[in-house]
Parts: structure tokens; C-alpha cells; sequence
């Protein structure tokens, strides 16, 4: 660069590119969901001004005690996606091992890039470019049927699901009954 100011130029246009660039991404997404839809989940922006900030609805999984529930969650994009993953936060109440009380989902493949600094994942369980949304929230149900509560979010589901599971399940079917307004 000749100077300060071409650098900064540089950035500028850059960083507008990138968001443009996550925005397209987002929105081939959304084509590539609405045209074949996994079953039991139904996706796509909360607004069409916005394609950063998705809205889902998770249909508990068969044979589990979120069957028949209907879950509502969003996604969040940061402007670098698909270089960085999306947060995925539950608007419905859900007590289970790999959701933070706040709604927060815990699973590998929304955790960044690169190796663990704990140990406990290996790289190739973790974002990565080439996941797509659809990924995301088939692991989501995946997470749903079979909790991981051996690395919990919620500790005290995770207990709870180890050392009690009937009341473990009484409270998941509450959610399902509180998620169909009932």
C-alpha cells in the first residue's frame, strides 16, 4: 500500500465485501433448506432485511421425551460466516444437558475452528466452512435424542439425567406440553 489512507480504503471495502459475501452464504442457505427441508425442522431468516439472524422450529425427536414438542430457536451469524460458526440459542425453555440455562446450544460443531484447548474435542467434530445450516440443526436433534453428559452445559440436567432419569424425563415433557401452549 502507498500510504495510510489506501489502507484503510482497502479495509473498508474488505470488510464490506466480507459481510456481503457471509450474506450471500446465509442466503443460498436459505434456498437450499426451503427447497428440501430435513423432517421435523423448518429454518430461515427472522426477516428478509436480514439474513443473519434465523429463526427454527425443532420438532422433538420420536421415541425421546421431547417427542411431539416444537421448539422454537435462533441462529445468529457473525459477519465472517462461513469462516466462523453461528450461535444457536433456545427461545423455548429446555432443561438438557447441552443447553445452557439461558437457552444457549453446547455442541461441537458450533464450537470455532481449530483445536480444543481442552482436549476434549477433536478438530474435525468442530466448525468447519463446509458445514452447512442443515448440519447444524440435524445435529441439534441429534443432540436432543442423545444428550453428551459427559461435557454438560447444564450440569444440573446432566446429573439429573444420569442419576434420575424419570424425573429427568417428567421435566422434559413438561417443555413439550409448554411448547404446545398446553
Amino acid at each position: 500500500f502507498n500510504s495510510n489512507l489506501d489502507f484503510k480504503y482497502f479495509n473498508r471495502n474488505y470488510q464490506w465485501l466480507d459481510r456481503h459475501c457471509a450474506d450471500l452464504w446465509s442466503n443460498l442457505s436459505f434456498v437450499e433448506l426451503s427447497e428440501n427441508p430435513p423432517e421435523g425442522i423448518v429454518a430461515g431468516p427472522i426477516s428478509e432485511e436480514n439474513f443473519f439472524e434465523w429463526e427454527s422450529l425443532i420438532t422433538g425427536p420420536e421415541g425421546t421425551p421431547f417427542e411431539d414438542g416444537v421448539f422454537v430457536a435462533n441462529l445468529s451469524f457473525p459477519s465472517d460466516y462461513p469462516l466462523s460458526p453461528p450461535t444457536m440459542k433456545f427461545v423455548s425453555d429446555l432443561f438438557h444437558p447441552n443447553i445452557y440455562p439461558d437457552g444457549r446450544v453446547c455442541i461441537s460443531i458450533l464450537h470455532p475452528p481449530g483445536d480444543d484447548p481442552t482436549g476434549y474435542e477433536s478438530s474435525s467434530e468442530r466448525w468447519s466452512p463446509v458445514q452447512s445450516i442443515e448440519k447444524i440443526l440435524i445435529s441439534v436433534v441429534s443432540m436432543l435424542a442423545e444428550p453428551n453428559d459427559e461435557s454438560p452445559a447444564n450440569v444440573d440436567a446432566a446429573k439429573m439425567y444420569r442419576q434420575d432419569r424419570t424425573k429427568f424425563n417428567e421435566i422434559a415433557r413438561k417443555s413439550v406440553r409448554k411448547s404446545l401452549g398446553l
